[in-house]
């Protein structure tokens, strides 16, 4: 399918609430889907010249824990509205060095560390099992294209790695994080999984932005408590960044 005549879902993460810059058009409701009810209402709309549908994965005021996001209704949702291609923007804490707070960077392979979340659409209502491919997770031409979206914009867009998703809500003790570091994880998540499988479920190219929030737990040259201020703060710092690789991204889309 041509990309020019994709349409976008972009999923907001932690302190991204609202899509900057993008021309709303209508609004979808929030109504149950044959998955049960998504995050909030779908926000439909255009950022240039592409039609972007955008969604808060933990709700509009932030009343959704990780673990509690119906995945499967949001993303059945958009692909229902005409998405072709997701772009998951997700809140991470930094593991390897050179990913310090409000840092863009774009992961390549993940590990799921959860438990107890619905991360398929097969085996249930008479679905057929479906054992997708997911050797690579995220879509390598999303991923090329907002490389080069960096490049030209500036952006200081870094290749990310390993997202390792824990369970949250809480954040990780020191063990945890040096437990994902020997396991090659260069960042650490809450929402990146089921989301990304199952995106490629349903066939939908997807790719993850991942905001540095913060330090992950014994990975601080300063260490201190983290609070969800600092993360929100850290997430706004880089939103113009973001703005600007986003900008680009869908202006040659």
């Amino acid at each position: 399918m041509n990309a020019h005549a994709t349409t976008l879902a972009i999923i907001g993460g932690t302190g991204l609430y609202q899509l900057d810059g993008l021309e709303v058009e209508s609004r979808v409701p929030v109504a149950d889907t044959p998955w049960g009810a998504p995050s909030g209402e779908v926000i439909s709309g255009r950022y240039g010249a592409r039609h972007v549908l955008f969604l808060a994965r933990h709700g509009a005021q932030h009343t959704l824990a990780p673990h509690a996001v119906n995945y499967r209704a949001n993303l059945w949702l958009l692909q229902h509205l005409g998405a072709h291609e997701v772009l998951g923007i997700n809140s991470a804490g930094g593991i390897r060095a050179d990913l310090p707070p409000r840092v863009l960077a774009l992961p390549d392979q993940i590990i799921d560390y959860t438990w107890g979340r619905e991360g398929s659409y097969g085996g249930v209502q008479g679905a057929p099992v479906r054992h997708i491919d997911f050797a690579e997770p995220y879509s390598a031409s999303l991923r090329a294209r907002l490389f080069a979206a960096a490049r030209t914009t500036g952006v200081d867009l870094r290749e990310g790695g390993c997202y390792g998703c824990t369970q949250g809500p809480r954040l990780e003790t020191v063990a945890e994080i040096a437990r994902l570091r020997r396991d090659g994880c260069a960042m650490v998540g809450m929402t990146g999984m089921p989301e990304a499988a199952l995106a490629r479920e349903l066939g939908l190219d997807y790719a993850c932005v991942a905001i540095l929030a913060n330090w992950a737990a014994g990975c601080d040259p300063e260490p201190h408590a983290v609070t969800l201020d600092e993360v929100q703060a850290n997430v706004a710092a880089a939103s113009a960044a973001l703005g600007l690789l986003l900008a680009q991204f869908l202006q040659t889309a």
